[in-house]
């Protein structure tokens, strides 16, 4: 005739210490032990003849239905569905309607049966349940007063109250014993999983310090699945190593090298997240970083950001350097970089449970080259990024590479500054308007009958335009 809500048994997860089975009251026990009540008001009002002996046929039904729901339930495999449990619910309101019309209304029995079915309705479903309990209590009232006919006896044994109080007493204190016990263990199950939660955020910021954080953005995210696949697309590669270290780290004591190297990879990781590049790896002494992928600000962005990059690595130099010089390195570690613009292959390569996000290709070899073939404190770069920030960016031809897997010579460039970054003290004078270009790099011009040249077309521009 009415149910209370109850979990199956299961353990929570969790410290041993503070794990707890949950003490269950499946709603099969729970409909057993309302029906049971309900049975042994029947029974003790038959027997001080305040109930027609007719309804002793109630009895037997009461004690097989809950059984009969229970086992068909299972066999359907349904026993856990909430609907279910639900509906199974709204139809003992129903019931109860017509049991009561059959009860005549006996006070007592009706008030304790009523407090029972309105207990189960809340404890289940809340209040939206109660309500549609209560509705299906009144349509079976309804369709019983009209079968069965409507008659009142408020006056009720003292035995059958007492009958019914204890029944009521005893499902009541029962399933709110079990409803205690649950909520404590959902209470200390919440607690677990805080507690896992933040062991969890941890965990994958500690495993975050092994991806580029906007690869592992996009994987946390699910904007992209960790499974083996590549595409193509146009970027910018990034390479550098310091120049000397190889025989600074015979010298250095292991100790002493390793804070040398992290604290030049923690620093120059900051400059490459700040300008949006994604860290591919660490080589010894050397960084892989590549842009245009996961996220990009197109191809000229992505090759004005990378070269903006190695500038602002090569100026941090000058500061790490002088903190080294502090620590005892005497010998000047300068960094030598190569930038290269092209089309990459990137994603997941590797196996199944072990891949490494990266880029590969020809273009990805070609910036390795550019950074091998570079002077220290040097940036050295490809004509396809060349002609992507040759308009913000000075630089100075540096010849041409032969290149495995190129048909043709590579033309090479070095990275000078940026173009409103220059000073009296540089050896490049840059100026362009209408009508007038000069680009002068003094650094070039050694040969003496080509200085006396460029000084007179120098004089002759400077007579025409004060007399012009």
């Amino acid at each position: 005739m009415n149910q209370a809500a109850r979990v199956t048994p299961r353990k929570i997860q969790g410290n041993p210490r503070t794990s707890a089975a949950v003490p269950p009251m499946p709603d099969y026990n729970a409909r057993v032990l309302g029906y049971l009540v309900f049975a042994a008001i029947i029974v003790s009002g038959i027997l001080t003849d305040h109930f027609s002996d007719d309804l002793v046929w109630l009895v037997p039904p009461a004690m097989l239905w809950p059984h009969i729901l229970f086992f068909l339930l299972r066999y359907l495999n349904r026993e856990r569905d909430m609907r279910i449990r639900q509906y199974a619910l709204l139809g003992d309101s129903f019931l109860a309607g017509n049991v009561l019309v059959l009860m005549e209304f006996s006070l007592n029995p009706t008030l304790f049966l009523l407090l029972i079915l309105n207990y189960g309705l809340i404890i289940v479903g809340g209040m939206r349940i109660w309500l549609y309990g209560n509705a299906f209590f009144l349509g079976g009232f309804t369709v019983g007063s009209i079968y069965f006919g409507l008659s009142f006896q408020f006056d009720t044994p003292t035995s059958v109250s007492l009958v019914s109080g204890l029944g009521a007493t005893l499902f009541i204190a029962v399933t709110a014993y079990y409803t205690h016990q649950q909520a404590r263990a959902l209470v200390m199950a919440k607690s677990q999983i805080q507690e896992q939660r933040e062991k969890s955020i941890k965990l994958s910021h500690d495993l975050a310090k092994y991806l580029s954080p906007q690869v592992w953005q996009t994987i946390f995210t699910g904007e992209q699945l960790a499974t083996v696949g590549s595409f193509r697309r146009k970027m910018t590669v990034f390479f550098s190593d310091i120049k000397g270290f190889t025989t600074l780290s015979e010298e250095l004591e292991p100790e002493n090298l390793t804070e040398l190297i992290n604290q030049y990879f923690n620093e120059m990781s900051q400059i490459a997240i700040k300008h949006g590049g994604t860290i591919d790896k660490f080589i010894g002494d050397s960084i892989m970083i590549f842009f245009g992928d996961p996220n990009s600000k197109g191809i000229k962005g992505d090759a004005l950001a990378c070269v903006a990059m190695a500038i602002e690595m090569r100026k941090h130099m000058t500061v790490l350097k002088q903190k080294w010089r502090s620590q005892g390195v005497k010998k000047p570690l300068e960094i030598r970089i190569g930038i290269n613009t092209g089309y990459c292959t990137v994603g997941n390569f590797g196996a199944e449970n072990r891949m490494d996000y990266t880029v590969i290709g020809k273009e990805v070899n070609l910036a390795s080259r550019l950074e091998g073939k570079a002077d220290p404190g040097e940036i050295r770069i490809s004509y396809s990024t060349f002609s992507l920030i040759n308009d913000k960016i000075l630089t100075r031809d540096q010849g041409e590479i032969n290149v495995k897997g190129f048909h043709k010579p590579i033309p090479m460039y070095s990275v000078i500054d940026y173009r409103r970054d220059f000073g009296g003290n540089e050896s490049f004078i840059e100026y362009e308007s209408e009508g007038f270009a000069m680009h002068l790099d003094e650094s070039r011009v050694t040969d003496l009958q080509e200085k006396a040249n460029i000084l007179k077309t120098l004089e002759r521009a400077v007579d025409k335009i004060k007399n012009g």
